[in-house]
C-alpha cells in the first residue's frame, strides 16, 4: 500500500545548537552552499526548522537575550534542498520552482513563541526612535489560538507561515545584490533623500564572516573564508524570495520561485505562528520553531514565460505568490489612517513609510486608552492578524496608509462610543511586557500631543 506520510528530509533537535544539527543549517545566501537533501517533484516531504535565533531567545522572564542578541547570526535556515523531476533531472536556471505548502505548525513539545523588539543600538525596529529599549512578550499556543501573559485580554487565531522561503542565487545575482547594497550603505545618506523619520539602521546588512554558518562547508577552511566574505545576509527579501514575511502564506499556498542554480537549492526558515502586516517591531511576528510539509513542481522555462524583469538584466525578477484558502475569519475591524506628515508636523511627498508609521502610532496611542501600555500595543500590532494597506499613492502630497485591527481579538469593546472610554481596575493590564533599560544616548521621539 502506498504511503501518504510526508518524508522528513531535514530534521532538527531543539536541544542542540544550530551548528550541531544532523542536517547542517545555514544563515547566508550563496550558490556554493551545498544541498543537504534531495526531493522529487510531486513528493510530499517535511522540513523542520529552529526559530530564527537558533534558540538564543528563550521563554524566561528577561529581555536580556533580546537586548544582547547577535544580529550577525540571523536567520538560521533549513536546506538547501535540491529538486529534481521524475526522471532525476534537476531544476535548471530559468525554470520556475512551484512550492506548495500542504501543512505546517509548531514542533511537538515546543508550542510557544515570542515577539520582541531589539535595542536601538542593536537593530531597533520600525518605531525604534519611540521605543529604543529591548522588549519581549512570550506567547503560548492552544491549538490555533495564541495568548500572552505579558499582553492580557487578547487571544487570537494564528495564520502560521514561513517568514523565509527562497532559492539560491547565482553568482551573477549575488554580485548584483552585494554591489547595490554596498552603494546604499556607503553613499545612501549623501545620494538619496532617505526618510529622516525612520531611524532603523544599518541601511543594508553587507556580507560579513562574523556569525556566518554555511551548512556543510567547514568553518575556517579556505573555501569557507572565501564564501563567507561574499555570501549575502538573509535579512531582506530579494529576487530569490527570501525574507518576504508574507503572513498569508499558510496552508494551501503556493510560491513560484525563480531558479538561478541547478537544482534550485531552496531553503526555508523563520517560522511565524502569527504576524501583523509590516512586522513593525522587527523581531515582530510570533517567532517559533516549526515544520513545513511541502510539494514541489518544476515549470521548465517558467522565468521567461511568466516573470518580466524589472531591471537591467533577466535576473531582476520577483517571485509570484498564490495565497491559500485558510485564514482567520473576522467581520469587524477598527481602521487607523496615516498620512505623509511626521510627528514634527513636517510634510513629506507621497511617502508611504511615513504614512504607515503614523497609522501605527495612531493605533498604539488609541489602544493605550484601554488599559494597555504603549509597549504592549506596539508588540501586539506587530504579531496579531492586523491588515496593513496602501490606500492612496497618487493624491499629492499625501500617501495614505491604513492599519486595520480585528476587534474580536480583545476581551472588551474597543470602539469609540458615547459613554467614553471605560475606567476600572479590570482595564489596567498588568503585567507589562518584559523589557530592559535603554543605555544609549540617541534622542527619543516624543509626540507631545499624544496620550501620556
Amino acid at each position: 500500500m502506498a504511503s501518504y506520510c510526508a518524508r522528513t528530509v531535514v530534521s532538527v533537535d531543539l536541544r542542540k545548537k544550530p551548528w550541531e544539527q544532523k542536517f547542517p543549517l545555514h544563515n547566508r545566501w550563496h550558490p556554493a552552499v551545498p544541498p543537504v537533501a534531495e526531493v522529487k517533484v510531486g513528493e510530499l516531504f517535511r522540513v523542520e526548522m529552529v526559530d530564527f535565533s537558533g534558540g538564543a531567545i528563550t521563554d524566561d522572564h528577561s529581555a536580556e537575550d533580546i537586548k544582547h542578541a547577535d544580529p550577525s547570526v540571523v536567520h538560521y535556515l533549513s536546506g538547501p534542498i535540491k529538486v529534481v523531476d521524475a526522471e532525476g533531472n534537476p531544476a535548471k536556471p530559468g525554470d520556475l520552482l512551484a512550492v506548495e505548502i500542504c501543512n505546517l505548525g509548531p514542533l511537538p513539545g515546543s508550542e510557544w513563541g515570542f515577539t520582541a523588539t531589539f535595542d536601538r543600538e542593536n537593530g531597533g525596529g520600525f518605531l525604534t526612535d519611540h521605543f529604543p529599549w529591548a522588549s519581549k512578550a512570550i506567547w503560548y499556543f492552544e491549538g490555533i489560538y495564541a495568548y500572552s501573559p505579558q499582553i492580557p485580554g487578547v487571544r487570537f487565531p494564528g495564520l502560521t507561515h514561513p517568514g523565509i522561503i527562497g532559492t539560491a542565487p547565482s553568482m551573477d545575482l549575488l554580485n548584483i545584490w552585494n554591489e547595490r547594497e554596498r552603494q546604499l550603505e556607503e553613499n545612501g545618506p549623501k545620494s538619496y533623500k532617505l526618510c529622516e523619520v525612520l531611524h532603523q539602521r544599518p541601511l543594508a546588512n553587507l556580507p560579513s564572516t562574523k556569525g556566518c554558518l554555511l551548512g556543510k562547508i567547514q568553518k575556517g577552511s579556505p573555501e569557507w573564508e572565501k564564501i563567507a566574505k561574499e555570501a549575502a545576509r538573509t535579512i531582506p527579501g530579494r529576487e530569490n524570495g527570501g525574507n518576504c514575511d508574507i503572513k498569508n502564506l499558510s496552508r494551501g499556498s503556493k510560491i513560484y520561485l525563480p531558479v538561478f542554480v541547478e537544482g534550485a537549492n531552496f531553503s526555508t526558515g523563520d517560522m511565524h505562528f502569527s504576524q501583523g502586516d509590516g512586522e513593525v517591531a522587527f523581531c515582530g511576528a510570533i517567532e517559533m520553531s516549526g515544520f513545513l510539509e511541502l510539494k514541489c513542481d518544476i515549470i521548465r522555462g517558467g522565468m521567461k514565460e511568466y516573470l518580466t524583469p524589472m531591471g537591467p538584466t533577466p535576473l531582476h525578477v520577483n517571485p509570484i505568490f498564490e495565497i491559500g484558502p485558510v485564514e482567520p475569519r473576522f467581520s469587524e475591524w477598527l481602521v487607523f489612517e496615516g498620512i505623509s506628515v511626521d510627528e514634527s508636523g513636517t510634510q513629506h511627498y507621497l511617502d508611504v513609510s511615513v504614512a504607515y508609521k503614523r497609522a501605527v502610532l495612531n493605533a498604539i496611542d488609541y489602544l493605550s486608552k484601554f488599559g494597555y501600555s504603549k509597549e504592549q500595543a506596539y508588540l501586539l500590532l506587530s504579531c496579531c492578524p492586523c491588515e496593513g494597506r496602501i490606500s492612496g499613492i497618487v493624491d499629492s502630497p499625501n500617501a495614505v496608509a491604513t492599519l486595520a485591527i480585528p476587534t474580536a481579538i480583545f476581551d472588551q469593546d474597543i470602539r469609540p462610543n458615547t459613554s467614553k472610554v471605560p475606567i476600572g481596575p479590570r482595564l489596567v493590564r498588568k503585567p507589562d511586557v518584559i523589557k530592559c533599560s535603554y543605555d544609549g544616548n540617541l534622542p527619543i521621539t516624543r509626540n507631545q500631543a499624544a496620550t501620556t
